[in-house]
């Protein structure tokens, strides 16, 4: 099994999910999603398998201040889509992908169970 983890360095609870994966041996592939982007079509399909809710996936922030942008401009998945495809700065870090589910990594406390449900799979 392999997770794909999105994943900002700066972050430290992105850096903890990380360890957390490498500490159970699992194979890992890091997606540094502010360098690579997600496209639109990739942050709809992650919905598909997303535990969360599609709103869960936007950091309500600075940035989405700075913006003008209020919760009826990310009221749909096709909204939210073309938000984080243009600003992935405002995507929920870490995002943790298995086979057939995925999950925000946050609180950290949901890492360790996600990797073990996904590695039992």
């Amino acid at each position: 099994m392999t997770l794909t983890l999105l994943h900002n360095p700066r972050c430290s609870t992105s850096r903890a999910a990380l360890e957390a994966v490498e500490s159970t041996g699992v194979e890992v592939d890091v997606v540094r999603y502010l360098d690579t982007p997600l496209h639109e079509q990739a942050v709809l399909d992650l919905f598909e398998i997303l535990e969360d809710a599609p709103g869960d996936l936007v950091r309500r922030d600075g940035t989405f201040k700075e913006l003008g942008l209020t919760d009826d401009d990310v009221a749909t998945k096709e909204q939210i889509a073309a938000l984080l495809a243009e600003h992935p700065k405002l995507m929920q870090r870490p995002v943790l992908i298995a086979e057939k589910a995925a999950i925000i990594g946050r609180p950290k406390d949901r890492v360790p169970a996600f990797i073990e449900v996904s590695r039992d799979a």
